[in-house]
């Protein structure tokens, strides 16, 4: 692929970040846009032909800034739209796919827990992903309704979340489970709380830094350039479908540093 100035990144809010700063830990260099189409969060709860619809949107936008790689960072969007995606522009798709083979090697109890939302647990994708990597493991799915409007409220530790988090989670810790797969990039956010709620002897993985990786394998050695739209490297800008102010307070939380969103549109 000729080398990109920039990569696109998405997610139906800000649970993207968390598989962003993967990738930005990796090549610092790398000039990034970010949408969050908090406008339309959650996906978990949309049918899949307005995921494809509004990913398809999302796509569209992101190579007009000139993204010549496109991370979908969000599993739900992954499983409903990325094959779509693929199918219908010539860019390179990065999709999110839960830690399920890695959580399979780790276990030491024979069990392991999956936390994803409604509308990944409700498709095939997934299944067929444990169906392949599970040998004799038994493992427990657990949809996890609530999780993605706290992290995009910035409430990562409050007593709802908390209380939400103990609900989905100790239930497959009484039943065995030593690794939960967090199955959806809002979840890393919440990663802390949940460690604290289930205690070290409970083993949580995500998939970011394997997409990263993924991310790194696509792009050339040498440092990007600026690209066509004129950004240069090492440049964020940052999106969103929903209210910019409050996607920059809490973003800018999530991310760390200071994020200032710029409206996206319908």
């Amino acid at each position: 692929m000729a080398e990109p100035g920039l990569i696109g990144v998405f997610d139906s809010g800000l649970g993207g970040l968390s598989v962003l700063r993967e990738i930005v830990a990796r090549r610092p260099a790398l000039s990034t846009f970010y949408v969050a189409d908090s406008g339309h969060c959650p996906y978990g709860n949309k049918p899949a032909d307005q995921i494809i619809a509004r990913a398809d949107a999302i796509t569209e936008f992101l190579l007009g800034q000139g993204a010549q790689l496109i991370v979908v960072a969000c599993n739900t969007a992954t499983i409903a739209a990325v094959e779509y995606l693929r199918a219908n522009y010539s860019v390179p798709f990065v999709g999110m796919e839960p830690a399920v083979k890695p959580a399979v090697a780790a276990t030491r109890s024979g069990v392991i827990g999956v936390l994803a939302t409604g509308a990944a647990l409700a498709g095939d994708k997934l299944h067929r992903l444990i169906d392949r990597h599970r040998g004799t493991v038994r493992v427990i799915t657990q949809p996890c309704p609530g999780l993605v409007e706290q992290v995009e409220r910035g409430d990562l530790d409050g007593p709802q979340t908390r209380a939400l988090l103990a609900r989905y989670a100790q239930p497959l810790v009484a039943a065995g489970a030593d690794v939960l797969v967090l199955g959806c990039t809002h979840y890393p956010f919440l990663r802390a709380t949940l460690a604290d709620l289930v205690g070290p002897g409970v083993t949580l993985l995500d998939t970011g830094e394997a997409v990263a990786r993924r991310v790194d394998s696509l792009l050339p050695a040498a440092p990007p350039p600026a690209s066509a739209s004129g950004l240069q490297p090492a440049a964020r800008r940052w999106y969103t479908s929903g209210d910019p102010g409050q996607i920059s307070a809490v973003g800018s939380r999530l991310w760390g540093a200071p994020l200032a969103a710029q409206p996206l549109g319908s």
